[in-house]
């Protein structure tokens, strides 16, 4: 079961299409929580990463993270599932 940041987390980068080649720093995702909660986001997407629903590239900037775009089928039933509990 995912957590409501880690689905939240999810749902922002697939909105913006950072998915395989496609990537973006961890201070980009971080954006738009608040700050009291920023700490806890960046172990959520440890957890994303571990749990491979995350790829990681290397740049001379920084880490950038990007959907492992073999997940994302897990990852829409995920969201899915989601919204149909509510």
């Amino acid at each position: 079961m995912q957590s409501n940041i880690q689905i939240q987390i999810l749902k922002k980068m697939i909105y913006h299409g950072y998915i395989g080649g496609r990537h973006t720093s961890v201070d980009n995702i971080c954006k738009g929580f608040p700050p009291h909660v920023k700490k806890e986001v960046r172990k959520e997407i440890r957890r994303l990463y571990n749990n491979c629903f995350l790829l990681t590239k290397p740049t001379n900037y920084g880490k950038q993270l990007s959907i492992n775009p073999r997940k994302i089928k897990e990852i829409k039933h995920i969201l899915i599932s989601e919204i149909l509990e509510d």
